[in-house]
């Protein structure tokens, strides 16, 4: 069951490099960040470029070393530390954007069940 829910983690976080390679399109960022200066328009897009990157760290590290991320103590802390991301994540969702929308209430949801994914193969 631990193996499966670190599995679906992995699953889950590619779900969510799609969304961020997607993010030029769906918030129409060649017209939106016209308004920002360069180095802003910049900053935005190498995050998001960056954050992607790291989300493919987690989903190769879910698929290749779940194992590892289940048996050993820097796995396990691995698993914590990423829980504890998606929680942050999730927060900040409510912070930031007040959960007016649906959408915004969706994505919170959705942030928790990425802490629930990787938190609970650790308290299990």
């Amino acid at each position: 069951m631990k193996e499966l829910l670190i599995i679906g983690g992995g699953v889950y976080t590619i779900l969510l490099i799609v969304f961020h390679l997607l993010f030029w399109r769906l918030f129409n960022w060649p017209q939106t960040l016209i308004a920002l200066n360069d180095v802003n328009k910049a900053t935005i897009q190498v995050l998001n470029i960056s954050i992607t990157f790291i989300f493919g760290i987690f989903a190769y590290i879910s698929f290749v070393h779940t194992r590892d991320l289940l048996n050993t103590h820097l796995g396990r802390t691995l698993l914590v530390l990423i829980s504890a991301l998606w929680l942050f994540r999730a927060m900040q969702q409510i912070l930031f954007y007040k959960l007016k929308h649906k959408i915004s209430v969706g994505l919170a949801l959705y942030f928790m069940v990425g802490s629930i994914l990787y938190g609970a193969p650790v308290i299990m």
